[in-house]
């Protein structure tokens, strides 16, 4: 029993900051739901996509799309309408803009 805890305290850091993210097709396979708004003002998250897989790391909006849901960290689904979403996200055109507006939804990326 300890051993597993210890096995769990050392691999658990190591899955919180990835942000490889797979889209699903239905909203019953996703982990979340997200809403890309028009507006920056209206997102609780500032996403920038990225080209590699090796640059999207920590909780901080930084996101590579993957191919297949077994690579993801995360599977997300997004919503048509902002009500039925968990998160509402925009999409930044430099990395460095990235980050979270509304820090009490960052839970759902962990």
């Amino acid at each position: 029993m300890m051993r597993t805890k210890l096995i769990l305290a050392l691999l658990l850091p190591l899955n919180l900051c990835a942000q490889k993210i797979y889209v699903e097709e239905y909203s019953s396979r996703a982990d979340i739901s997200v809403y890309v708004t028009e507006y920056e003002s209206r997102a609780d998250l500032l996403v920038y996509k990225q080209e590699y897989a090796s640059r999207a790391t920590g909780n901080k909006g930084l996101w590579f799309f993957e191919e297949y849901a077994s690579r993801a960290d995360k599977t997300i689904f997004f919503e048509e309408y902002e009500s039925r979403a968990d998160l509402t996200i925009f999409f930044v055109d430099y990395s460095s803009r990235a980050g979270w507006k509304n820090t009490q939804k960052k839970h759902l990326l962990y």
